[in-house]
């Protein structure tokens, strides 16, 4: 649309406006990032190969050694480097206590800690806690930030997310079963969860818990609430690790946890009674890109490997990078990650300019496809690595567990699909209900 049309002016204004309709999409959007973003990138890019890359084999092997109930020295070694050098808590939107950066701003930058498990928390831009973060600083008081916050923002301690339950479909949040009951100023909590991430972590000082204060009330979004629940306080009990595809500790410390009779004072209730269900969706819209901007990262690392591996083997006389099918895939996996880049721009640009919640919709879409992509592309990396890409050698298994991971946490493909359904119907119903007749 850049070229004049036939009809000249006229004609590409209502192109214009027709993607402004259809996609949300306005003649002045730009993806290109800016010189701020660009600057900090670079900063971020050279604080990778110095102190990342090579330190890659030396966490993998402090995760197998120490385990998922340690504490990895290379990580607390690297933390102050990264605050020291500025490039800390760059994932909060609000300037007094990150960046400033917007969501668009922050994918390029996200999506280049990505490439490395090690780099997220190096950070302090890693999950689960990046979104606590988020919730003490939109719903937290200021005693709850005081207490909790700012430790977090200072890579002190880590924190969990107690939200998924073992005994029922957690993929339906209103499922949850745990109870939060009042009695006089305090709270009992009783709860079974699971997937819990970071609660092995000897740094992991609180919890925020999601479970029920009012089973009983008809509108079924407004049982739930959530509260913070200290890890010391009797009555919480880390059960043990949980292996993803046989990674304890890499790609995350996923955990089971019990509350039994949990006693919190009522101060520690985040936003209020009713309310959880309402912060969770606050807080999964944020993890949801986060997640999907590393998984970006993730991909394109994986195909350069994929790249210099196959130009580098011979087999039958030829190097592998001649084979039709290395080229195929290798191509499918460019455009695939490239389509990805461009849904995920989107859904930041969307976030930012009418807010998560009109951009359900292309958190949804993006949800679905970026794992979805970086699994196919994964998958052909491994292929392309012969045996040696079913070991760790080359990262790859680690890789692929975060990514198949990913097609379920924070809801799974099938409940994203069915929500992105369900709103592209309800288009054509108002629509036709309009009109009184099929166009």
């Amino acid at each position: 649309m850049s070229g004049r049309t036939e009809g000249g002016e006229k004609d590409r204004w209502v192109d214009r406006k027709i993607l402004a309709r259809q996609f949300g999409v306005t003649s002045r959007m730009s993806f290109e990032p800016s010189a701020k973003v660009l600057a900090l990138k670079a900063r971020i890019e050279t604080f990778i190969d110095r102190h990342i890359y090579p330190n890659e084999k030396r966490f993998y092997a402090e995760a197998e050694e120490l385990g998922p109930w340690k504490v990895y020295p290379v990580v607390e070694e690297l933390k102050p480097l990264a605050r020291k050098e500025g490039l800390w808590n760059l994932f909060l939107p609000e300037s007094e206590h990150g960046a400033g950066l917007t969501n668009l701003e922050y994918a390029p930058l996200c999506e280049v800690m990505g490439r490395s498990h090690l780099a997220p928390e190096i950070f302090n831009c890693s999950a689960p806690d990046t979104g606590n973060m988020e919730v003490l600083a939109r719903y937290g008081t200021r005693e709850q930030q005081d207490r909790w916050l700012k430790p977090l923002l200072a890579g002190e301690i880590r924190s969990c997310f107690a939200m998924t339950e073992p005994a029922v479909a957690s993929s339906d949040a209103t499922n949850i079963e745990s109870r939060i009951e009042r009695d006089g100023d305090h709270y009992v909590i009783n709860g079974h969860k699971w997937y819990t991430t970071n609660a092995t972590d000897p740094r992991c000082r609180i919890s925020i818990f999601m479970g029920k204060t009012d089973p009983e009330n008809p509108d079924r979004h407004k049982q739930q609430s959530m509260v913070l629940v200290p890890m010391d306080t009797p009555g919480v009990t880390v059960k043990r690790p949980l292996p993803v595809f046989g990674f304890y500790g890499v790609p995350d410390r996923a955990s089971e946890v019990t509350f039994e009779n949990v006693r919190v004072p009522v101060e520690n209730i985040v936003l209020g009674e009713g309310r959880g269900f309402e912060i969770a969706q606050g807080r999964l819209g944020p993890g949801r890109i986060h997640h999907c901007m590393r998984l970006i990262g993730l991909a394109e690392r994986t195909l350069e490997k994929m790249c210099r591996r196959t130009l580098s083997r011979v087999a039958f006389g030829r190097p592998v990078s001649d084979r039709t099918v290395t080229q195929e895939r290798i191509a499918e996996s460019r455009i695939m990650i490239e389509q990805a880049r461009l849904l995920t721009l989107q859904a930041a640009h969307r976030m930012d300019t009418v807010g998560n919640k009109v951009a359900k919709t292309e958190i949804a879409m993006i949800k679905v496809a970026v794992p979805n992509m970086a699994c196919k592309v994964i998958d052909w990396a491994i292929q392309a690595h012969g045996g040696g890409g079913t070991s760790n050698d080359f990262g790859l298994t680690a890789a692929y567990a975060t990514a198949r991971m990913l097609r379920l946490a924070d809801g799974p493909d099938e409940v994203h699909r069915n929500q992105i359904a369900r709103l592209e119907l309800r288009k054509h119903t108002n629509a036709n209900l309009a009109s009184g007749a099929e166009r």
